[in-house]
């Protein structure tokens, strides 16, 4: 299991990193980005903190742990800039979260999302035809998920990502041990999402080239 968006008490999740992250090597995870919600108030004081805590953490583990960010419930005007300042800061995955179907998100974060070529847009709910294609062109993955209530639009999100080739990876958005799953709970998401088994795997790949692009940046 690749898991690209998890939450510590960085943020409002429950556990410490270094526990978030040995539970997910427990159970068998291969890699884990923990993605702590941030806008423009705390995103300089994060963003570091999880950085160094991976970086203690890297000699003693045997999973890849990835310093990263979620941006959250920010005006879609600021969010390019955002999404910079938390590469700026060693964010090697940023997630935006998307316009999901149960929380008032403001209008135009997907799209503002997509074109500040985020590494994944989370749970977007009704994305529209148009950001999808955006989504295509500027390679931003979208997120099937395992957290309650985003998870109601997964059916929607796999169809109309299928329908036009938009990448997809599937993550936990974890904020308690509990949210944490095994790949084959992993697959029976997928499955229920209305993916069919022959593309199940690709979307394990996609996870997995993430993984390795975002190292590869500087």
């Amino acid at each position: 299991m690749i898991d690209l968006h998890t939450h510590s008490f960085f943020s409002d999740g429950e556990l410490i990193p270094s526990e978030l992250i040995r539970r997910a090597e427990a159970i068998g995870y291969k890699a884990i980005a923990i993605t702590d919600h941030v806008d423009s108030s705390n995103i300089d004081l994060v963003i570091p903190k999880i950085v160094n805590a991976l970086k203690k953490l890297k000699s003693y583990i045997s999973i890849q742990a990835i310093p990263g960010a979620e941006i959250t419930h920010v005006p879609p005007q600021i969010i390019h800039e955002l999404v910079k300042e938390a590469r700026h800061l060693g964010a090697k995955i940023v997630v935006v979260h998307g316009q999901t179907i149960v929380e008032p998100v403001s209008p135009g974060t997907n799209r503002a999302a997509i074109q500040a070529n985020a590494d994944i847009l989370a749970h977007p709910g009704i994305i529209s035809e148009e950001d999808l294609l955006l989504a295509k062109e500027n390679g931003v993955a979208l997120e099937i998920t395992s957290r309650k209530g985003h998870s109601l639009s997964n059916g929607y999100v796999a169809k109309e990502a299928m329908r036009f080739g938009v990448p997809l990876c599937i993550n936990t958005d974890a904020h308690s041990p509990a949210d944490l799953i095994t790949k084959a709970q992993a697959i029976r998401i997928l499955l229920a999402s209305g993916i069919e088994e022959n593309r199940i795997d690709s979307i394990f790949e996609y996870s997995k080239a993430l993984v390795e692009k975002v190292l590869r940046r500087d």
